[in-house]
């Protein structure tokens, strides 16, 4: 498994782990599609994201990774919405390096937007931008 997929699937753990203490609880995914019935407790789906930048390390050769995943929040309410956005930042600022797969882990700030879903009169959705860093020992493909 490569880093990146490490540290992506130490990402979607931590989240799944500690939004499942929630009641109801949210569904948690992974680069899967959004179902068409919203959850009592909401829906969160990590998505794999895109590589900003790889920076050459030279003595010993590595590189230092900074990947972009996105965090998709979905919510029937405002006040659910405002409370899972909560508990994501705060779920990844508890453990920064994911376990010890990561350097460091930054959540950043929402971009929002209302959403259809069957069966619910309206719904609003927000993307959170987590930047992931790490190093990896010779080949960045590693």
């Amino acid at each position: 498994m490569s880093a990146r997929e490490t540290a992506l699937a130490a990402l979607h753990a931590r989240l799944g782990a500690t939004l499942s203490a929630r009641s109801p609880a949210p569904k948690i995914l992974r680069n899967e599609t959004v179902p068409q019935r919203l959850p009592p407790g909401g829906l969160v789906v990590v998505r794999d994201g895109e590589t900003v930048e790889e920076t050459p390390i030279l003595s010993p050769l590595a590189w230092q990774v900074e990947h972009r995943a996105e965090v998709e929040v979905v919510a029937a309410t405002g006040t659910t919405l405002d409370t899972l956005l909560v508990d994501v930042a705060a779920a990844i600022a508890a453990e920064r390096t994911l376990g010890g797969t990561v350097e460091w882990a930054q959540p950043g700030g929402a971009a929002f937007e209302d959403v259809e879903f069957e069966g619910a009169a309206a719904a609003r959705a927000a993307s959170i931008p987590v930047t992931l860093w790490f190093t990896v020992a010779g080949s960045p493909l590693a």
